[in-house]
């Protein structure tokens, strides 16, 4: 019983939060909306390119090591606070110990090994995933700009005249990535507002077509302000930055259509910058690609800002 003669514990309130705690993590847990299935990818969507699962694989490895290295941590710290509580009949104060080499030197060496297998992974996951010496078969120039996404298909079109690796429209793309393009490729294009939707799926912004199970090189270029170019499926995003071009490969190996968004924050409008992947057979990637020939859309929009002088060099320093 309690001093004032009550027998109410004063350790029930602690375990009633200790309930309420564990009910609201089971109901964030359950209220996902993900299945046993979604579970493994831990939080990640069902990767849809070739490139893919090696992000995926990346992102369950760092999981497992710092689930590992939590569950060291905690069970630590419960085997310091169970076994050495203040006892109820000794009072003394226990032996204090100054320092533990041993243990600080555990505590310094475990991290480093930690870290550095994490860079390994990383860095040769990057070098495998940047990787731009595979000769695509599509070249499209992503242009970004403030509020919505141009898509300049590098291609030999029928109804389409001209050659990408001279139009000046295309003077943001460094040399480097022109020589690259296919010869005589009058290219069609496809520019969008915020107020665009796709006519199957009702999602906003416009809709960038792809050809399954092809090599895609995406030369991203922006008119005004740094933005991120992600298709969520991909599990691939870089930014797209004036004056600097980034360059990256994936191949789509599944049909459908796709949400897209930029994830850099870029202003006012930023939340608007949305955007659909369409990955459709090749028969079918040549018949849209008609069809913007057909309806006008032939040539190229300006891609953006040409390179700075830095970039210049740096390009003329990697030839």
């Amino acid at each position: 019983m309690s001093p004032n003669g009550s027998d109410r514990s004063p350790r029930r309130p602690m375990r009633r939060k200790l309930l309420q705690a564990l009910t609201a993590g089971l109901v964030l847990a359950t209220a996902t909306g993900c299945t046993y299935k979604d579970f493994p990818r831990l939080g990640m969507p069902t990767p849809t390119t070739e490139e893919a699962p090696r992000i995926l694989s990346l992102w369950q490895g760092s999981w497992a090591a710092a689930l590992a290295t939590g569950v060291l941590v905690w069970g630590l710290i419960l085997w310091s606070a169970f076994f050495h509580r203040r006892s109820r009949t000794k009072v003394e104060v226990p032996p204090q110990t100054r320092y533990n080499m041993p243990i600080e030197a555990l505590y310094t060496v475990v991290p480093l090994i930690i870290v550095s297998v994490l860079f390994y992974f990383t860095a040769r996951d990057e070098s495998k995933l940047l990787d731009t010496s595979k000769k695509p078969d599509v070249t499209i120039n992503v242009v970004g700009f403030q509020w919505s996404w141009c898509f300049n298909y590098i291609e030999n079109v029928d109804g389409s005249t001209g050659d990408a690796k001279t139009d000046e429209n295309l003077d943001a793309v460094p040399t480097k990535w022109k020589n690259q393009f296919p010869d005589n490729a009058g290219g069609v294009y496809t520019c969008g507002t915020p107020g665009d939707k796709n006519p199957q799926t009702g999602n906003p912004g416009p809709t960038l077509w792809l050809p399954e199970g092809k090599t895609v090189r995406f030369v991203l270029t922006s008119r005004d302000v740094i933005h991120s170019f992600w298709v969520v499926p991909f599990l691939m995003k870089q930014d797209v930055i004036p004056g600097h071009t980034n360059v990256f490969q994936v191949t789509p190996n599944q049909e459908g259509t796709f949400l897209g968004k930029c994830a850099e924050l870029c202003g006012v409008d930023h939340s608007r910058m949305l955007f659909n992947v369409k990955v459709v057979s090749q028969e079918r990637y040549e018949q849209h690609l008609k069809e913007l020939a057909e309806k006008g859309q032939t040539g190229y929009v300006p891609a953006g800002i040409e390179q700075t002088q830095h970039e210049k060099d740096r390009e003329v320093n990697q030839l």
